[in-house]
């Protein structure tokens, strides 16, 4: 067994709408079944006894290794913590070679358990060790480093549950919510509204208690110092007992409470330099430790902090207890559990000590033993849920000190009696407020109700009924789609929407190019949906994102599948039919949202059948309104659009709509049927937006099939009295719908320029050429910059063959370099004549088409 290859799926895909890993996998004859293999499950089993069953999906046909490493990959995942559910073995067409694939929740994580199982299945074929329970361990430590902390992951899933997307910008806490100009981020417990200014304050926490006292927030006194001495004077001026803390700090690290003599301050102030070059001295406040949780102009939780603690059995040593205590599950080393471990440390050890007790003495039975001054948390404190319990008073006065601050959302540390009572009752005060606070203690508390603090949050920067998307349309099909896109995006742009677009010739966001090359994949349309200046994105979605990594969004509003045709690109990633290249296209109408349309041709009867797996409605169109399948669907009240004595026509019941073709530039009076087929579906995927009619119309007529416009899309120019068209056509299926295009332009004598693409099936080029040989007198054959794996002279070869008794071409040449090949045909054009130029490297070649056109008009003009 071999894998040749893993890649993360990480968004929507062939095969799940989750995450997942897909690995293509090698066995050999003798690994087809893993039965057959003497005594590999027992072994198997015997290294890993938690795999389950073999058999996933109750399967009793032969299963190959490859079967098992599937099993085994989510089986690992599974033990380790990670909610993952979903797996599939696809047999390709290539003996022995499988594509497997496994849900993953972290990319790492997920990369990591497909090579332990590939490691587990060949250990057990070699009959050698492998330690499942520490690769199980491993994957759950790498699980706890990279998946997101509670407090982020509560704020992030409340998003999800109101349908918000997320994405997450770094390896930390920094996650953008929502798309485009309506997008929000957040890090961790803090929104992108709060001001470094406020979070500065809030980590002075002098200034703060200067700015709280002079709001009337009742605060402890004390101050900063400059040395020990000093911090002693400030003991004796507030009175014992006192706190030491650094003046800039969190989670409760270098704090000493409680002190009341001059031996255990110097011991405080030097613990307190260790994390901060300036501490401070208050005054102790004796009571219980509360945080609470302030979000905007609300409490939204509480909770009693109690320090990290022992009760002592009269049998076990205090470092037995504290490791008892730390075989709770709940605990962990960091933040993604909802406590703690204890630490046995120094501070600890001083703070027994302080009680006449040493790590190995053993506490009677019921002795309480504090193991810290301070209850935080991440230093394992426990907590207790008192939300219903907080006095109106004492909630009026942390909202107060979180607006002083500046702080939308604050932790509050407020040390008093009874939270049942207001602080000036009962000597209590606001000792602390913390700009980011954890929330674990709120989602999971160690006893009491817990709280779901991440709703409010996101209430906070997404009011009701605002999901933070902005209005999306995907684009796919095998033709027709960079035309379709932009014709769309002209229409958004029309509407007033600042508008994102990928396609295969950039990124372009509110009229100006910031990417270039293929941008018709994932990466390119996550980077639209994250810019600030996006109302509206139209997204290209070519068949190798799809393939390479999913989409590049969770779901879109309308969803565009133009054709499928004859397919393209056959043989190439195991896509070997056109039934598998329209499963493929699929995916995007799989994903559109359930409010949402899908705009689909109804002619095409691969691009037809998706209509049963879309989650939305869908809106069918085609030239001929008769169509069988146009006509149920509007029978049955749906929405379509088609052709009608020179109009395209929208009708939903009996309400129709319609747009002359003679005000479409781009079909030239309708005399272009593929431009009126991608006019129809930008007409139905704006309709389906509801934008309204009179910008359509006004777009519509706007758009100018130029180079600059769409590039290479049926451009045409004018040479000394010949047309030139300039087009990316590259399969058959475009190769006819430019002759019957080019058919209605009356030319004297045509002639074209044309390559072909290496990566091509040998029919598919030949077939390029075979149906050119029927409409052109001249043919001129140029060598592709990039062979795509071909040898030299092999696609011209080709291409030669499909001329082979063709009925009308009479003039073939082969030219080296695309440029070399363009003037040569430009040469031999007549007033009168019509000249196609299927060009491969666009930008380049139309530079090259104007400048040329531009000399002809000079030379023109001279005479």
């Amino acid at each position: 067994m071999q894998i040749t290859r893993i890649r993360a799926l990480r968004g929507p895909n062939l095969w799940t709408r989750s995450t997942a890993m897909e690995a293509v996998v090698h066995c050999e004859p003798h690994e087809g079944d893993y039965r057959t293999l003497p005594g590999f499950e027992d072994r198997l089993r015997a290294r890993f006894p938690k795999i389950g069953a073999l058999h996933p999906h109750g399967a009793d046909q032969r299963l190959s290794l490859a079967h098992v490493l599937e099993v085994a990959a989510l089986s690992l995942q599974a033990q380790a913590g990670c909610p993952v559910t979903f797996s599939r073995t696809h047999e390709t067409v290539e003996p022995g070679t499988s594509q497997v694939v496994v849900e993953y929740t972290e990319e790492a994580v997920g990369r990591q358990a497909m090579e332990q199982a590939e490691a587990l299945v060949r250990a057990a074929l070699d009959d050698t060790p492998f330690d499942a329970a520490a690769v199980v361990a491993r994957l759950r430590e790498l699980d706890e480093d990279e998946r997101i902390g509670p407090s982020t992951g509560a704020i992030v899933d409340a998003a999800v549950a109101r349908g918000i997307p997320f994405r997450r910008l770094t390896s930390g806490s920094l996650v953008q919510l929502g798309w485009g100009s309506q997008a929000r981020r957040i890090q961790a417990a803090e929104l992108d509204v709060t001001s470094a200014v406020a979070e500065s304050i809030a980590q002075d926490k002098d200034l703060t208690k200067r700015l709280l006292h002079a709001a009337g927030v009742p605060v402890p006194l004390g101050r900063p110092v400059a040395d020990v001495h000093d911090a002693w004077k400030v003991a004796e001026e507030v009175g014992l007992p006192v706190v030491v803390k650094p003046q800039d700090g969190n989670q409760g690290k270098g704090v000493t409470v409680n002190i009341t003599t001059r031996a255990q301050l110097e011991a405080a102030y030097a613990t307190a330099l260790q994390y901060g070059d300036e501490v401070m001295v208050e005054r102790f406040l004796p009571g219980h430790d509360f945080r609470l949780l302030v979000v905007g102009h609300q409490l939204v939780a509480a909770a009693r902090r109690e320090p990290p603690q022992v009760l002592g059995d009269g049998v076990h040593t205090i470092r037995e207890l504290v490791d008892i205590v730390n075989q709770d599950p709940r605990r962990g080393s960091g933040h993604g559990t909802a406590l703690t471990k204890i630490r046995l440390d120094d501070i600890a050890i001083a703070r027994i000590a302080a009680e006449g007790l040493a790590p190995e003495s053993v506490p009677a039975q019921g002795q309480r033993v504090v193991l810290r001054n301070n209850a935080n948390l991440s230093t394992g404190g426990s907590a207790t849920d008192v939300t219903d319990d907080v006095h109106p008073e004492v909630a009026a006065r942390a909202i107060e000190a979180a607006q002083t601050i500046g702080l939308h959302i604050c932790g509050v540390d407020v040390i008093c009696e009874s939270i049942l009572h207001p602080l000036e009752e009962q000597n209590g005060g606001i000792v602390e407020v913390n700009a980011a606070p954890g929330l674990r203690m709120h989602l999971a508390p160690s006893f009491g109700r817990p709280r779901n603090v991440g709703v409010p949050m996101v209430d906070a920067l997404f009011p009701p009924g605002q999901d933070g998307r902005i209005p999306l349309v995907a684009v796919t099909g095998t033709n027709g789609k960079t035309t379709t896109t932009r014709l769309i995006a002209h229409l958004f742009t029309a509407h007033g929407w600042r508008t994102a677009m990928t396609n295969t010739d950039g990124v372009y966001v509110n009229g100006r190019q910031i990417d270039s090359g293929d941008c018709s994949g994932p990466r390119s349309a996550r980077n639209a949906l994250a810019h600030p200046e996006a109302d509206a994105a139209v997204l290209e979605c070519a068949r190798g994102g799809l393939l390479r990594e999913g989409l590049g969004f969770d779901r879109c509003q309308v969803a565009v599948v133009t054709n499928v045709g004859e397919g393209d690109h056959l043989g190439l990633n195991f896509i070997h039919t056109v039934e598998d290249v329209a499963v493929l296209k699929r995916v995007i109408v799989q994903n559109v949202a359930q409010d949402g349309y899908a705009v689909l041709n109804a002619a095409d009867p691969h691009v037809a059948a998706m209509a049963t797996s879309c989650p939305g409605k869908v809106i069918f169109f085609a030239a001929d309104r008769h169509h069988p399948v146009m006509a149920t669907h509007r029978a049955q009240g749906n929405r379509v659009v088609y052709v009608d004595e020179g109009h395209i026509v929208a009708a939903e019941g009996s309400w129709r709509e319609s747009v002359p073709l003679r005000e479409i530039p781009i079909t030239r009076g309708g005399a272009i049927g593929f431009q009126v087929e991608n006019a129809m579906a930008a007409i139905a995927a704006t309709w389906g937006l509801g934008l309204p009619w009179q910008t359509i119309r006004r777009g519509l007529a706007g758009f100018v099939n130029d180079s600059d416009n769409a590039p290479g899309r049926f451009n045409v120019m004018d040479y000394r009295g010949a047309t030139l068209i300039a087009d990316y056509g590259h399969n058959p299926d475009a190769i006819r719908a430019l002759v019957q295009a080019v058919d209605a332009i009356p030319a004297k004598q045509r002639s074209v320029v044309i390559s072909g693409a290496g990566d091509r099936r040998d029919q598919d080029i030949i077939e390029q050429t075979r149906t050119l040989g029927a409409a052109f007198d001249d043919v001129v054959l140029y060598q592709d910059a990039c062979q795509r794996g071909r040898a030299d002279g092999e696609v011209l070869a080709l291409l030669k063959q499909g001329l082979e008794g063709a009925p009308r071409t009479r003039y073939v040449t082969e030219i080296h370099g695309e440029f070399v090949a363009i003037d040569h045909a430009l040469e031999r054009l007549q007033p009168g004549d019509l000249c196609l130029v299927l060009v491969d490297q666009v930008e380049e070649a139309l530079a090259h088409l104007r400048r040329r056109c531009g000399e002809a008009a000079g030379t023109a003009g001279a005479a």
